[in-house]
């Protein structure tokens, strides 16, 4: 059944995602969005996979490899980390990446980030990492990164492809179209360094209050979405050739 739900979404809401090849000359800059623990590492929490999850592995690897490349090449990165206080619940989800506990930390591939002097990692406190750039004085952390790099086209990866991801993706591009933005031209959404939990419906029915949640459509959804809002959708991402000097 659920090949038969993914297929008639292929079907009849087709994505097409290609290629993007990022443009010479432009300010690009990277949104990783919470590749933590406490999503990523089997066992690490209540919202961590109970097992080896293929889509998450990759999403890590391909998300480490485009980081070394921004790395290289001095372009800015911005590292979104879920991290929340125990007295502060974010219904509908359990306790989860908890501050001190460990969860709310990068996992062990992309730890380097943390001294990586073109990394920005913002500490979010909510589902929609725009939004946890808020400041107390009104200003916006994401913002900020945003029009002190002067990114033209920012490419977003991470976990939840339809739920975090999905958030920060339409929310920049709201911000953009008001004008909050105004050097951002394109947001691409990189799918393959995307990840989205799985709960199969025979699994959802046995826990009170869950909704089921088949991991290969909600990331083929959360993907929709996103396009749907005005992203581009790539399944390559094309880095332009560094020309030599003499």
């Amino acid at each position: 059944m659920g090949v038969d739900f993914l297929e008639q979404l292929h079907c009849n809401m087709p994505l097409c995602p290609d290629a993007f090849s990022l443009p010479s000359g432009q300010a690009i800059g990277l949104v990783i969005i919470d590749e933590v623990n406490g999503f990523c590492t089997i066992g690490a929490g209540n919202l961590a996979p109970r097992s080896s999850d293929s889509q998450i592995t990759a999403m890590v690897e391909e998300t480490d490899r485009l980081a070394r490349e921004f790395s290289s090449r001095n372009w800015p990165m911005l590292v979104l980390l879920d991290t929340h206080d125990a007295s502060k619940p974010e219904i509908p989800y359990p306790p989860h990446c908890i501050e001190g506990s460990g969860e709310e930390n990068l996992v062990p591939a992309l730890q380097w980030l943390e001294q990586d002097k073109n990394a920005f990692l913002l500490r979010k406190d909510c589902i929609n990492g725009f939004i946890g750039g808020l400041q107390a004085d009104g200003s916006n952390l994401v913002v900020d990164w945003v029009r002190k790099n002067k990114v033209q086209v920012m490419v977003v990866v991470g976990i939840c492809t339809d739920i975090c991801v999905l958030d920060f993706v339409v929310t920049v591009l709201s911000a953009r179209n008001h004008g909050i933005l105004p050097t951002l031209e394109e947001v691409v959404v990189y799918s393959k360094a995307c990840a989205t939990f799985d709960l199969p419906v025979e699994i959802a029915k046995g826990i009170d209050g869950a909704l089921a949640h088949p991991q290969a459509a909600a990331h083929y959804l959360g993907l929709y979405m996103a396009k749907s809002r005005g992203a581009l959708v790539a399944d390559s991402i094309i880095f332009p050739v560094v020309s030599s000097h003499a």
